[in-house]
């Protein structure tokens, strides 16, 4: 099954001890940090890119003592995570890696957005993450231009 859905590469995910120790490597390669929160006490990520319209590349440190992201660093330690797969219907996406016999799992509906996961034990070795913004995702955060990889989600288009 294949989908017409429009995907494109939203940022690739680093697990790191430190936001604020690993971000010097990136200001080094000319990045420019684009916004920081915390997820719930449990984890905090930080977003860069090279310049509008540019790649992003994503920090992820633990904020807590027994998170997913404690127990990953304690057994990969710090690297690559996931790469984000910005969908416009992720449904559709869904439906289409189910359909090729991979499996989709955690997913999970906000009011701003919609993620679900392809996980590692996939060919790849990868994690993937599916992630559809809704309408209002931009609300109270930062400029559109710093949330999205062109200054618009997907299903705007």
């Amino acid at each position: 099954m294949t989908h017409e859905t429009p995907i494109r590469v939203d940022h690739t995910g680093i697990a790191v001890d430190s936001i604020s120790d690993a971000e010097s490597v990136l200001f080094a390669f000319g990045c420019r940090k684009l916004i920081e929160e915390s997820v719930e006490g449990r984890f905090r990520w930080a977003q860069y890119d090279f310049g509008r319209n540019a790649s992003r590349l994503e920090l992820i440190a633990p904020e807590a003592e027994d998170t997913f992201l404690t127990d990953y660093l304690d057994e990969h330690g710090p690297g690559l995570h996931h790469v984000t797969l910005e969908v416009a219907d992720i449904d559709a996406v869904a439906t289409a890696i189910e359909a090729a016999g991979l499996d989709v799992v955690e997913y999970r509906e906000y009011d701003d957005w919609t993620e679900a996961f392809v996980p590692p034990s996939n060919p790849t070795g990868a994690l993937f993450q599916l992630f559809e913004y809704h309408e209002g995702y931009d609300e109270g955060r930062p400029a559109a231009e710093k949330l999205y990889v062109d200054g618009t989600r997907l299903g705007e288009r």
